[in-house]
């Protein structure tokens, strides 16, 4: 799961990490003190929800030029991925061929021939905001010229491009330092996500784990994760790396696991895969827009491990249940069962457990949400059929989607936040019974898979009843 170090936009580029050095100050304006870091992006009021959107890096490397961009562009489109909220192109490394005589980089001109300028402007003219990478050092990943010793040529070329700060655009920084030095405890100064994992993971539990050695493994980098929620926030959020739906090396339910994973514990979501050729299968895991929801959510949390336990093993040597947990911001509760053993097995989760963080501390006093009756909605239950999907992506139909449908939803039109005030059926799946108060929810979950449940009070303001349901 190799990516670059991006540095992601939600117009295009901002420049290298030099606000985390600049001078710190109280600002009272506004009334009350507020710290002030200039330039920190964490302070730009952006990305409070994690970006969404495709990255050329993962399926094809340097192997990217405009006529992948553009045609890839117009399938995320066509296929309704655009308006599900993938909205961001982002060109990873490879894209220049080295400086000219005044030091400012210039784009290959066999892989861009109508020149960046043109192809920016058409995707933005489409819908989409524009990424692109470069690195704060001397060299890119694939050895190709760095911005160090030339921030101000490479600010004045993105300027010129019409996609730099001073173009009065709104930037998103995504950081990668591929968790060395910590990033989780620094990053949310100056960027507005970082990545976690290096792309070598010989340490399961450690975060930023530099040693030399094997390429990380879902479940490597999302054990990562539970000592570093509490850096997950509206405006900056920890980046489990790139989407690999699609790209081989797993199956289904592996690829639900993943999927599910990074969006429980939002985690930027960038498809990393080939448009142009997906599955059916695949297509259906990364449209599903009650998980969607999930990640978009206002509450811009992560998920809370309740217990692990060790079950048997797979032919890698690994196998663990799990339990995770998150509340929403409109108050519903969504709880993972995570099987990563060998064999299906019946999962519990007891209430007790689910609402283990609601506790009080000192005396104890019993959580309301024990007493409490739950409606529990399987979020994967009405996945898109492989035949729905291929209509799709065959016919390319994916814009005719509208907030009532129970397989597409439209988030340009309509936030996943309204649509979740809204009751939208989409964002709900399907409702599959409920919970007594202080009760035991059950499942069934296959190997090397995942079931995903939002969890709504019964003395909340209930869902609207609808035949879909």
């Amino acid at each position: 799961m190799h990516r670059a170090t991006p540095l992601l936009t939600a117009a295009i580029f901002l420049g290298a990490t030099t606000a985390y050095n600049q001078s710190r100050y109280i600002d009272n304006s506004s009334g009350s003190p507020e710290v002030i870091i200039p330039g920190a992006s964490s302070y730009n009021g952006l990305n409070l929800v994690p970006q969404m959107g495709w990255n050329t890096c993962n399926a094809f490397g340097c192997d990217a030029d405009e006529d992948l961009l553009l045609p890839s562009a117009r399938n995320l489109v066509d296929f309704g991925l655009r308006d599900l909220g993938y909205n961001i192109i982002f060109l990873d490394d490879c894209w220049s061929i080295g400086r000219n005589s005044s030091g400012y980089l210039v784009e290959s001109p066999i892989k861009f021939p109508s020149g960046m300028v043109s192809v920016i402007s058409q995707l933005h003219d489409m819908g989409f905001k524009f990424g692109i990478y470069s690195s704060a050092g001397t060299f890119t990943c694939a050895r190709h010229p760095g911005s160090l010793g030339y921030e101000t040529q490479d600010a004045d070329l993105w300027a010129g491009w019409g996609l730099l700060n001073k173009t009065n655009r709104e930037i998103i920084y995504a950081m990668c330092n591929w968790g060395n030095d910590d990033p989780y405890g620094w990053a949310c100064l100056i960027a507005n996500s970082g990545r976690i994992p290096d792309s070598r993971c010989p340490c399961t539990e450690a975060p930023g784990c530099a040693w030399p050695g094997f390429h990380c493994s879902i479940m490597n980098i999302l054990n990562k994760m539970p000592s570093i929620t509490s850096r997950t926030m509206s405006g900056y959020f920890n980046d489990m790396d790139g989407l690999e739906v699609g790209n081989g090396g797993q199956d289904d339910n592996e690829y639900v696991t993943h999927f599910s994973m990074w969006a429980m514990n939002s985690s930027p979501l960038m498809i990393g895969t080939n448009i142009a050729t997906l599955s059916p299968a695949n297509y259906a895991i990364l449209s599903n827009p009650a998980i969607i929801a999930l990640n978009q959510d206002p509450s811009a949390g992560a998920a809370t491990r309740k217990w692990r336990y060790s079950v048997d093993h797979d032919d890698y040597g690994q196998g663990e249940i799990s339990l995770w947990s998150r509340v929403l911001e409109n108050g519903d509760t969504v709880i993972a069962l995570l099987n990563a053993g060998n064999s299906s097995r019946t999962m519990n989760a007891t209430m007790d457990d689910i609402f283990l963080d609601q506790r009080t501390a000192g005396a104890y006093k019993a959580p309301p949400e024990l007493s409490e009756t739950w409606d529990v909605y399987d979020l994967w239950a009405s996945r898109m059929s492989n035949e729905d999907a291929k209509a799709i992506l065959n016919g390319g139909n994916g814009t005719a989607s509208n907030a009532t449908s129970t397989e597409l939803y439209n988030a340009t039109a309509t936030s996943y936040a309204d649509g979740l005030k809204n009751n939208v059926t989409a964002l709900y799946s399907a409702h599959v019974g409920n919970v007594a108060p202080s009760g035991t929810f059950s499942a069934e979950i296959a190997r090397h898979s995942v079931g995903v449940y939002r969890l709504r009070s019964q003395g909340s303001s209930s869902l609207r009843k609808r035949d879909e349901l």
